[in-house]
C-alpha cells in the first residue's frame, strides 16, 4: 500500500493533520506514506518515523511561469509512483489538481466548497459542523477510509539529538519556562506586545524563577528586542534564531505557551503543553489549540470572530485588546503551579 498526502502548509495546519498519517501507519504497518510538502517546512518532518518520504514542494517556483518544466517533471515523478490512495487535506485548486494528475487508485478530500476542489475526488468529506475542529474533520476521512481512530500515538516525537542540544545552550534547562509567542501571519491577530511585556513582568514577580522565551522568526524579531529589553532580566528573545525541529524542541521544554493564534500553538498543544491563547478575528472552535488543559481568550464585540485578515472595526484590534494581562497571567501562574 502507497499514500500520498498533500498538505503543503501551513504550520499549524501541517501540525493538526498529522494524526491522519500517525493513525493510517498504526493501522497499515507496511504502506508506505509520503507527504507533499512546502519545501520551507521539510525539516518539520524530516526523518518522521511514519513517512516513508517526504516530497518537497517550491511553492515560489510553480507560481512562475519559468518553473512549469519543474512542475511538469515533479507531477510526473508523482504518477510514476502508482498511489493507492492519495488523501488531499488542503483541497484547494492546486492541491485537488495535484491529487488528479497523480492518477492514484482512489482520492480522497475535503470538502471545503472553495475552488472546486470535491470536482477531483473520488470522495468529498464535508465538515460535520460549522465549528467542528480541523483536526476531528481530519479524523472524519480517517474514518472514510475504514482506520480506526484513537490517540494512541505520539503526535511530535522527540528528536533528541536535537533536544539534548536545546538543553545544553539553555540558560536553566530545569526552570520553569513559559513560551511567548507574539507574531502571527494576520496583523490582526497580533496581541499588542506590550501587554506580552505586562505579562512577562507579572509572572517574574508573581512566581519568582520563572523564565520566559519568545519564540517567532525573522519578521518577529522586533518584537521579541522589544519585549527582551522591557520584559524583564528572565526573558531570553529566540526569535529568528532556531530551525523548525530546534522551536519544536523548545516548546517541549516549556511548561505553558502564551500564543496568539498562529502555527506553534499547534505545535504545543501537540506536544500536550498548556496554552493560553489570545483570540480576536478567529475561531478556536475552529482553529484554536487541540485537546484538554488549554485556555482561550474570546472577544464579545459583535463583530468576533470576523474571520477576516484586515481589522475594519472602528477600534481597530479592538477585540484581541477585550484581553488584559491579568488575565493572561494569572491563567499561566494557574498552570505553573499545578505543574509545580
Amino acid at each position: 500500500m502507497k499514500i500520498l498526502i498533500l498538505k503543503p502548509s501551513s504550520l499549524g495546519d501541517v501540525v493538526q493533520a498529522l494524526p491522519v498519517a500517525r493513525l493510517i501507519k498504526r493501522s497499515l504497518p507496511s504502506a508506505e506514506i509520503h507527504w507533499w510538502l512546502n519545501r520551507e517546512l521539510v525539516p518539520l518532518l524530516e526523518g518522521d518515523p511514519d513517512l516513508t518520504r517526504v516530497v518537497p514542494f517550491d511553492r515560489v517556483r510553480w507560481g512562475r511561469l519559468e518553473g512549469l518544466p519543474l512542475v511538469i517533471s515533479e507531477l510526473r515523478a508523482l504518477r510514476r509512483e502508482r498511489y493507492d490512495w492519495v488523501i488531499d487535506l488542503q483541497s484547494l485548486a492546486r492541491s485537488a489538481v495535484v491529487s488528479w494528475l497523480a492518477r492514484g487508485e482512489f482520492t480522497i478530500g475535503l470538502d471545503d466548497r472553495r475552488e472546486a476542489a470535491p470536482a477531483f475526488f473520488d470522495v468529498a468529506v464535508p465538515r460535520p459542523g460549522p465549528r467542528v475542529h480541523a483536526v476531528d474533520w481530519y479524523l472524519e476521512v480517517v474514518r472514510r477510509l475504514k482506520i480506526p481512530v484513537h490517540f494512541d500515538f505520539e503526535w511530535l516525537p522527540k528528536r533528541v539529538a536535537v533536544a539534548e542540544a536545546i538543553r545544553t545552550r539553555c540558560p536553566e534547562p530545569d526552570a520553569p519556562w513559559v513560551a511567548l509567542q507574539p507574531g502571527a501571519r494576520w496583523m490582526n491577530k497580533r496581541w499588542p506586545v506590550e501587554r506580552f511585556i505586562d505579562v512577562a513582568r507579572r509572572l517574574q514577580t508573581e512566581h519568582p524563577g520563572v523564565r520566559l522565551a519568545v519564540l517567532g522568526g525573522h519578521s518577529d524579531q522586533p518584537m521579541g528586542a522589544a519585549i527582551a529589553a522591557g520584559g524583564g532580566a528572565g526573558v531570553l528573545d529566540l526569535t529568528g534564531r532556531l530551525s523548525l525541529p530546534e522551536m519544536v524542541e523548545w516548546i517541549r521544554l516549556c511548561r505553558v505557551m502564551v500564543t496568539n493564534d498562529t502555527g506553534p500553538m499547534h505545535v504545543a498543544a501537540a506536544l500536550g503543553r498548556p496554552v493560553v491563547g489570545i483570540f480576536g478575528p478567529t475561531d478556536p472552535a475552529r482553529t484554536g489549540p487541540y485537546g484538554a488543559g488549554h485556555q482561550v481568550f474570546t472577544s464579545s464585540l459583535a463583530c468576533a470572530p470576523c474571520l477576516r485578515s484586515k481589522c475594519h472595526w472602528s477600534d481597530p484590534l479592538g477585540c484581541l485588546k477585550e484581553t488584559n494581562p491579568v488575565q493572561v497571567a494569572d491563567a499561566v501562574l494557574m498552570r505553573l503551579n499545578a505543574a509545580r
